[in-house]
């Protein structure tokens, strides 16, 4: 494959999920970090958790591991969803796409489906806080969609297999 021909709409889905899903979890690092630092008042559940809680209802430890699986299925969907659009976004495409996701799930269909209060009801640390995991978000899944690429150019290439196994007849 040329470096230069952008690959078809289904492996730009792939690699658009696997690096919105391996994004997530540097979102979630910095979640943690930035969380520790807001007050105490404001140190309650992220919107993730929020929001499995409200969809779900489910008790406490269950709506954990659920928060968490959507958070992550939710991040390769959107990764999906930004390289269908930039199959190689740079790192600024990328940052900016995470804010804009960012602004319509939380100006958006959060609250359109009564499940958040739009982000303007929200404290302003915990936007701030909010805004730049999903401008980390962006950037990690940037530089993964192209570790990605790379990847499908030189140790997934279309050279002849040497490693496996031959098949004998007998």
């Amino acid at each position: 494959m040329n470096k230069d021909v952008q690959p078809a709409l289904a492996t730009r889905l792939l690699l658009g999920g696997i690096s919105g899903f391996v994004a997530t979890a540097a979102m979630t690092a910095a979640m943690i970090r930035l969380h520790r630092r807001l007050p105490e008042r404001e140190r309650y559940p992220l919107p993730p958790r929020e929001i499995a809680e409200r969809i779900t209802g489910a008790p406490d430890e269950a709506v954990r591991d659920i928060a968490m699986a959507a958070h992550f299925l939710y991040g390769g969907a959107c990764g999906a969803l930004v390289a269908a659009v930039r199959p190689t976004p740079s790192q600024a495409e990328a940052a900016a796409a995470g804010v804009a996701i960012w602004t319509a799930s939380y100006f958006g269909w959060a609250p359109a489906l009564g499940i958040l209060k739009p982000a303007s009801r929200h404290p302003l640390r915990r936007n701030a806080l909010m805004i730049a995991a999903h401008v980390v978000w962006g950037v990690a899944m940037a530089l993964t969609v192209r570790e990605l690429r790379a990847a499908r150019l030189t140790i997934l290439n279309d050279r002849p297999a040497k490693d496996a196994p031959v098949e004998q007849t007998i």
